[in-house]
């Protein structure tokens, strides 16, 4: 098992895709701009495709995290309106409607006793995904997500 998770070391970082390939695309794109060539018609067409190569190369991997979080995103809200329910025999609906979406994945980290009072708390007085975060005694890890 990994170490505990708490406020303090729960933000998750992928290597491959945080350290190399992110950095190595950027570093593409950034190497094309330099490269650029206006100096005649070939050569401003050679620096268009290469352009267009880097953008592409950029793009991808914050492409795939994307689709990737807003996949986990919906999870977690899945989750959450099924513990909701368990924990209250109620729907999430109304309160789901009274939250933004950064509190309800800041909310999945409170265990099943802390989570109804700390949704009231919330919705009253508007805490921050941080300030929900920094509120929960008991963490409930998530150890899996992206």
């Amino acid at each position: 098992m990994e170490k505990k998770q708490d406020y303090s070391n729960h933000t998750r970082y992928f290597p491959f895709h945080h350290f190399f390939l992110a950095p190595l695309s950027l570093a593409f794109f950034i190497w094309t701009l330099i490269d650029l060539d206006f100096s005649s018609s070939e050569a401003i067409a050679e620096s268009i495709k290469s352009l267009i190569l880097a953008i592409m190369v950029l793009s991808l991997p914050m492409l795939s995290r994307i689709y990737a979080l807003k996949n986990q995103n919906r999870i977690i809200f899945a989750e959450m309106r099924a513990r909701y329910a368990e924990l209250s025999g109620k729907a999430f609906r109304e309160k789901e409607e009274k939250l933004k979406g950064g509190q309800i994945i800041a909310l999945r980290f409170a265990s099943d006793e802390e989570l109804l009072p700390l949704i009231e708390e919330t919705i009253e007085k508007n805490y921050s995904p941080k300030e929900i975060k920094m509120k929960i005694k008991n963490w409930k890890g998530d150890y899996q997500r992206v």
